[in-house]
C-alpha cells in the first residue's frame, strides 16, 4: 500500500509559520538555484479573462532533496466581491525515486503567501540599508500585509504607510496593521506621498499599468515588486529599471519573460541581452549587491518553483516530526485491491497519533 499524507489549510497554519525558519527556507531555495543544477521548467500559464482569472502551475527539482513540490495556483481577482479570497490552490509533493505522491497540501494558497512573503524578506535582507525602517507598501490584500509583517523579521521597521486604489480598505488596513504590528502604519491618498521618505518600497498589486513612477525614487530606496507575475502585469515604470543601481530578478530567464524586467525591455529602456544579477547568486556571494546607502535598488519578484519546492518540503518535515495530517493508504495495484469480483473500495484514512 502506498501511504499519502493530506494536510489541509488548517494543518499548514499550526506547522508552518511566517517566520525566520521560512524566511531561512527561501533563502536556501535562492542559493541552491544559484549554486547547484536546479530544474525549474517554464510556468504553465492558464487566463480565463471572463473572471479577472489566472491559474500558474510552477515545479523545480532540487538535487539532494527526497521530493519535489508541484504547484496548481489559481488568482481570480473579482472574488472579494463576492466574499472570497483572491488566491487559491494547493501543492503535491513526490518522492524524487519513485515518482509517487508523498503528500497533498490542500492551503489554499497559505503556503503560497507564506513563502512569497518570506522571499520579500530576503530581498530585502539583502539589498536594503541596513538601518532600513520606513516601508511604505502599494497594494491593501493579504500579500500586503505579510510582505509588511515579514520586513519586520529582517529590519527595524517603525512606520509604514499603505497605499491602496481603494481608499477606504487602505485606512482599515492600516488600522489592523497597527494593533497587530505595534508601530504606527498610515494610509497614504496617493503613491507618491506614500514612497516620499521611505526606505523600502514594496509593490503588491495585479496592478498592468504602472503605479510606481521612476521620478519618485529616491537615493538610498530599495524596491520589491512582487505584483508582476504575467506578462500583462506592470507595476514600475520602465524607465525605473535602468534608472536604478542595481537590478536584481529571482529568476532572470524568467523576468525577461514576464515581471518588471520583461516590460523594460519592451519599452527599450533597457537593453535585451545586458546582464544581471540574480538574488541567489547574491546570497551566495557570486555577485554584488548593495554597496552604500544612496544606492537604488530593485528587486523582481515574479515567484519560482523552487520556493514552492523548498516550503512544501518544510512543510512536509513539519507534517512527520509533529505527526499531523491524515495518512490515506491508496491501494497502488491489483493485488492491492484483491481478486476479480472484490470490492476495490480501498482507500482507507487514518489520522496520524
Amino acid at each position: 500500500m502506498q501511504q499519502i499524507v493530506i494536510l489541509s489549510e488548517g494543518d499548514l497554519r499550526k506547522i508552518v509559520h511566517l517566520d525566520l525558519a521560512a524566511v531561512e527556507c527561501i533563502e536556501g531555495a535562492f542559493h541552491a538555484l544559484a549554486t547547484k543544477a536546479v530544474a525549474m521548467p517554464p510556468i504553465l500559464r492558464l487566463d480565463i479573462p471572463e473572471s479577472r482569472g489566472e491559474v500558474d502551475v510552477k515545479t523545480a527539482y532540487i538535487p539532494g532533496l527526497d521530493g519535489f513540490a508541484i504547484k496548481i495556483s489559481p488568482g481570480f481577482f473579482d472574488n472579494p466581491k463576492l466574499g472570497l479570497p483572491s488566491t487559491n490552490g494547493m501543492m503535491v509533493l513526490l518522492s524524487t525515486k519513485t515518482g509517487l505522491v508523498q503528500a497533498l497540501l490542500l492551503d489554499n494558497g497559505y503556503l503560497t503567501d507564506v513563502r512569497t512573503a518570506a522571499a520579500g524578506a530576503v530581498a530585502a535582507n539583502h539589498l536594503a540599508r541596513r538601518d532600513a525602517s520606513v516601508v511604505a507598501v502599494l497594494g491593501a490584500g493579504m500579500q500586503a500585509r505579510l510582505q509588511l509583517q515579514a520586513l519586520t523579521l529582517v529590519r527595524p521597521v517603525r512606520q509604514a504607510r499603505i497605499w491602496s486604489r481603494d481608499s477606504a480598505k487602505a485606512e482599515v488596513v492600516a488600522g489592523e496593521l497597527t494593533s497587530s504590528l505595534g508601530f504606527p502604519v498610515t494610509a497614504c491618498e496617493d503613491v507618491p506621498k506614500a514612497v516620499s521618505g521611505a526606505h523600502i518600497v514594496v509593490t503588491t498589486t495585479p496592478a498592468a499599468q504602472p503605479i510606481l513612477m521612476s521620478e519618485w525614487l529616491e537615493p538610498g530606496q530599495h524596491i520589491t515588486a512582487m505584483g508582476s507575475d504575467a506578462e500583462h502585469k506592470n507595476e514600475v515604470d520602465p524607465s525605473a529599471i535602468a534608472r536604478a543601481d542595481i537590478y536584481v530578478a529571482d529568476s532572470l530567464k524568467q523576468t525577461r519573460r514576464l515581471g518588471e524586467l520583461h516590460h523594460a525591455v519592451t519599452a527599450g529602456t533597457v537593453p535585451s541581452d545586458k546582464d544581471f544579477p540574480e538574488i541567489g547568486g547574491i546570497i551566495a556571494g557570486l555577485k554584488q549587491g548593495r554597496t552604500n546607502d544612496v544606492q537604488i535598488t530593485i528587486c523582481d519578484l515574479t515567484g519560482t518553483g523552487i520556493q514552492d519546492t523548498a516550503i512544501a518540503t518544510l512543510a512536509f518535515a513539519r507534517c512527520q516530526s509533529e505527526k499531523r495530517g491524515t495518512i490515506f493508504a491508496a491501494a497502488r495495484n491489483s493485488s492491492d485491491f484483491g481478486l476479480c469480483g472484490d470490492d476495490p473500495s480501498s482507500i482507507a484514512p487514518l489520522r496520524c497519533s
